[in-house]
């Protein structure tokens, strides 16, 4: 006992004795050539909207759902970063070049004053700070378009040139569900990126991998662009957070480094062995001496010193141990080192979908989460394009209306926890919120564009136009639900109506307009004053019964008197151009719209019904079933069905639910038919239609335009019933007799077509746990399959999820309404609801989706050019004429391009959008892949001169992908990086386009190449062509 006291006494003398004194780490460390190098990469991962909105993570507000609060993760950076020359940081999350302070670092940015930007400018160029990614938000990869990847990058990428003068290195797609091949090539190599890390693999591919140590790979994304647009990819060990143990957050659990030796709980050492221990388990499964720690995770650093204070401590102290190097570093510095190390890398093919965190937990459900909200993002999307395209046309204002707005919401739109619909239902809202507020600001420029345009000859006399036109106000609900306020009221109050149909397309276009009228007592006459052959087809009490909800639901106000018909007539408009339409009050016995014949058939009286009158023919048997295709030549057999699979409440083994992201079913049930609810054939000139009440909650349309050869399906689905406490997700299949051999192909973000093989992996031996979920892939255009002579192809309007479950059946997921969270965080389940008053009921949605039968190797030319039709819909402006007074003067009809010329049909205008000091943003794409179509997989020109003929090109500079820099020195930076020997054989030779010619000004682009330029104008022209 006594010799205890003595201990203690002695101890307590060395503590009451010691000396206070500064401690000084040293944090210098940089690479060693021998030894194993851990690099410390400070981060935080800041969603824009999820659990919260994007203003309550800034602000920090909301704080009872998640304590997070970006504004101080910037604010203490920056202090933190000052206090050690050797400390780095990374941020991910930018913002628009705009002024509507949306995501987070430019909303902090504008917040600073000229002495800290000056600060954060020479932190950024020491390389203390660095901005990777640089897109608005960190996108989703399954769900987005391409467009809006390529757009809500480039307002990102944009603002980083213009604040920093830098353009970031790095992709950094931690936290999207599986990856895609176009992130890989196109938001990577083509942007510049050197690299590409990300958090989210497949379990069982992750636990090869780190068998192999083939967790970064060479990644070939792109089959027609092979090596040349390689990049670097890495999947983290185990995500993206620090190794367990090294989480430095304020009341954070991990062991802080007590290194006062005159305080208790001294244990440098422990924590130096347990660094050391992580970083070799690390490096047994990774390649070279250089291994990368992700010391952050989501809303961290919100007091960035109790991160860098230990951070300083544990490179200072596992660097005097000596058995590993640690530093601080970035993922460009650690790029840097890999490529040094010169060796050959595994290559990737293909994409990294579906994705499963464990058994029977695959993350597809998400594919179709939130459809009402995946189709607004979509029509925004192509509104967006033709918006930009107009106001170049008319010329950018300096003040009033613009497409600033738009463009914010919808870049952050594309973020991970927005369109994959797996945020907060306040969350939607907020993020439909602005949307609408941007659509609203847009709408105002496209009708004064389109006065401006219609009134003058010349972009240069365009005042104050006089014609106010009118738009579907809300794109939620009008056209698609009969409501659409400027065809119903003017010639209801004894008004004509001026049409305007503008063509987003480089190709004239033929199609047909379809809007709703109260009487039929009209004619329709072209810009010529011709009659313009057209069609009446009865509204049904299903669609009037959507109208009058959803008007009263969003608009929270009566939907009026109903419309009487459906006016359809055939349109014809010029490439990037518009025609106008005149609907006059019939005079006379002038001539109408031909009514639609309708007929009722009862089920079981007639042997079968058909429809269509063209070259396609679709038969359905007595009780109203699909069953025959029929188009020159080409008899398919063909079924459609629905049913439902019923969301797994989990079990007693495994607890995983059915919920916003993943989809676990518990079992498939067929919806049949009700028997004794009669069929409604309409036939018409234009279109025939097949209309069905499937059961209480589905409602479809067959329909056939005479002058096309697909069929289109319209579906109206909700409110899903719960009544029986079972969530549902709801499925169509369509079924042919084809052989198919397992093997069906979809789309990549709506650019590649990818092969996928039911039940295999290319990568690993799959273990089949899920044969439904764990086969579901992402389709954002379309899906196909084909045998030795046909393909049957399906197009989509929105994202959503499908598959080909059996040989010679397409099956799409188009509505989810399920009753439990899945555990993935977000906390609530995904039951959408909608309110008139204080009922409220489960989310109705309305939808298309297109098929067609092709003979093998043909098919494609239907995809890609009626894919870009979807993608462009037609935008359509309506202007009230006073009957005795109709303009005679003005244009009726414009082309923004050369009349003799129409660009190729296989090449698209991505983006035309005005740029200050008279310069133009221009983005042309080739829509086929190599080996495609055997017409079209070609090397194509394009005549810029006859794209811009009011305008004289001075200057046409080639750019990256998101235009941050030129062309010609981003690919003379690119890292060259060496693949496994067997990896290059069968490597197909890479075509791609020449350079332009200053003089002829002629770009060529070759299979799958997008290409980037800003034009520099030196004369504008007073004749536009009309």
């Amino acid at each position: 006992m006594a010799i205890a006291v003595l201990a203690f006494l002695l101890a307590l003398g060395r503590i009451l004795s010691a000396e206070s004194k500064f401690m000084v780490y040293n944090t210098s460390a940089s690479i060693h050539p021998t030894k194993l190098n851990v690099h410390l990469v400070p981060h935080t991962h800041d969603d824009v909207g999820w659990l919260k909105t994007i203003d309550q993570y800034y602000v920090g507000s909301n704080n009872s759902i998640q304590r997070a609060c970006v504004q101080n993760v910037l604010d203490s950076m920056v202090p933190a970063l000052l206090a050690d020359k050797n400390r780095k940081f990374i941020y991910v999350e930018q913002a628009s070049s705009f002024q509507c302070h949306h995501a987070f670092f430019q909303r902090w940015w504008r917040d600073q004053s000229e002495a800290t930007k000056t600060i954060v400018k020479q932190l950024v160029h020491l390389g203390q700070l660095e901005l990777i990614n640089g897109g608005m938000c960190m996108h989703d990869e399954a769900v987005p378009h391409y467009i809006d990847m390529i757009d809500q990058t480039t307002l990102g990428h944009w603002f980083i040139k213009e604040e920093f003068g830098v353009t970031p290195r790095i992709g950094w797609q931690i936290d999207p569900f599986g990856h895609s091949a176009v992130q890989a090539y196109l938001l990577g190599a083509e942007v510049g990126f050197d690299s590409f890390f990300f958090g989210r693999i497949d379990y069982q591919d992750r636990a090869k991998r780190k068998n192999e140590k083939s967790l970064e790979v060479i990644w070939r994304g792109s089959k027609s662009f092979g090596s040349s647009a390689q990049i670097f990819a890495g999947a983290f060990p185990e995500n993206y957070e620090p190794p367990s143990g090294f989480y430095f957050e304020v009341n954070a659990a991990s062991p802080i480094v007590q290194d006062d030796i005159s305080l208790f709980d001294y244990n440098v050492q422990e924590r130096v062995n347990d660094f050391v221990a992580a970083a070799v388990a690390q490096a047994n499964i990774t390649r070279t001496n250089h291994v990368m720690w992700t010391m952050g995770t989501d809303f961290k650093y919100q007091y960035a010193h109790t991160w860098f204070r230990q951070l300083d401590k544990l490179i200072h102290y596992v660097n005097q141990d000596g058995r590993v190097n640690a530093l601080y570093s970035t993922p460009s510095i650690y790029t840097d080192a890999k490529h040094a190390a010169n060796r050959a890398w595994p290559l990737k093919t293909g994409d990294y979908f579906p994705y499963a965190d464990r058994a029977n937990s695959y993350w597809t459900g998400f594919f179709t989460s939130r459809p009402a909200f995946k189709r607004y993002v979509r029509v925004m999307s192509g509104y967006y394009l033709a918006a930009r395209q107009l106001e170049f046309f008319r010329g950018r204002a300096t003040s009033g209306p613009n497409t600033g707005s738009l463009a914010d919401a919808l870049a952050i739109a594309q973020h991970h926890d927005a369109i994959t619909g797996t945020e907060k239902q306040h969350v939607a809202n907020d993020y439909t919120k602005r949307l609408a507020i941007g659509y609203s600001e847009a709408e105002a420029l496209v009708s004064s564009s389109l006065a401006c345009l219609v009134e003058s000859a010349s972009n240069k006399e365009c005042g104050s136009p006089i014609t106010k036109f009118q738009q579907a106000r809300n794109l939620f609900l009008e056209l698609k639900n009969c409501y659409c306020p400027p065809s119903e009221t003017a010639l209801s109050n004894g008004k004509d109506l001026m049409l305007v149909v503008y063509n987003p397309l480089g190709w004239k276009r033929e199609d047909i307009v379809q809007i709703p009228v109260m009487t039929g007592d009209i004619s329709v006459h072209d810009s010529e004053g011709n009659n313009v052959e057209s069609q009446l087809i009865p509204i049904t009490d299903a669609y009037h019964k959507l109208r009058s909800y959803h008007v009263k639901a969003y608009l929270g106000r009566n939907a009026g008197e109903a419309p009487k018909y459906w006016l359809v007539f055939s349109v014809s408009v010029p490439s990037l151009g518009f025609s106008t339409y005149s609907i006059l009050r019939a005079q006379g016995t002038g001539a109408r719209p031909t009514l639609s014949n309708v007929s009722t058939v009862q089920p079981g009286k007639y042997s079968g019904v058909n429809i269509g009158q063209g070259n396609l023919k679709v038969e359905f048997s007595a009780a109203g079933k699909m069953t025959l295709y029929v188009s020159r030549g080409m008899k398919e057999h063909v079924e459609q069905s629905f049913s439902f699979y019923s969301g797994s409440n989990g079990t007693h083994n495994d607890p995983q639910k059915s919920g916003a992201y993943v989809f676990r079913p518990n079992g498939s049930f067929p919806i049949i038919p009700e028997k004794q609810t009669p069929l409604t054939v309409v036939r018409g000139p234009i279109i025939d239609e097949l209309h069905q009440r499937i059961n209480s909650w589905i409602y479809q349309v067959t329909r056939v335009n005479k002058a096309k050869e697909h069929v289109e399906v319209e579906f109206i689905v909700g409110p899903v019933p719960t009544d029986d406490g079972i969530g549902k997700e709801v499925v169509t299949q369509i079924s042919t007799g084809m052989m198919t051999n397992k093997t069906f192909y979809t789309d990549s973000c709506g650019r590649d077509f990818i092969e996928r093989i039911r039940d295999y992996r290319t990568d690993w031996e799959l273990e089949v746990n899920q044969p439904a979920a764990g086969n579901y892939y992402p389709i954002n255009l379309g899906i196909f399959m084909k045998d030795s002579e046909k393909e049957f192809s399906v197009l989509v309007d929105r994202s959503v999820g499908g598959s080909s479950l059996s040989d010679g059946q397409i099956e799409l997921m188009l509505h989810r309404r399920l009753l439990l969270d899945d555990s993935r965080g977000v906390a609530e389940a995904l039951n959408e609801t909608v309110c008139v008053e204080d009922d409220c009921t489960g989310l109705i949605i309305q939808g298309k989706y297109y098929f067609r039968f092709d003979p093998i190797g043909k098919g494609a030319r239907w995809r890609r050019s009626y894919g870009q039709e979807l993608y462009s819909p037609l935008l359509l402006a309506f202007s009230e004429q006073d009957g005795n007074s109709r303009r005679s003067s003005g244009r009726t009809q414009f082309s923004g391009i050369d009349p003799s010329y129409t660009l190729p049909e296989n090449i698209v205008v991505l983006t035309l959008q005005e740029l200050d000091g008279g310069k133009a943003l221009l983005r042309l794409a080739h829509l086929y892949e190599i080996g495609e179509d055997k017409e079209l997989s070609v090397t194509t020109e394009v005549q810029l001169k006859k794209l811009f003929p009011s305008k004289k090109i001075g200057k046409a500079l080639e750019m990256s992908l998101s235009a941050n820099q030129e062309r010609a020195a981003m690919e003379s930076k690119r890292l060259v990086w060496q693949v496994e020997d067997s990896a290059e054989e069968g490597e197909t030779e890479v075509a791609r386009g020449g350079p332009v010619d200053p003089i002829e000004l002629i770009v060529e682009l070759a299979p799958m190449e997008i290409r980037t330029f800003i034009l520099e104008f030196t004369e504008f022209d007073t004749v536009i062509y009309g």
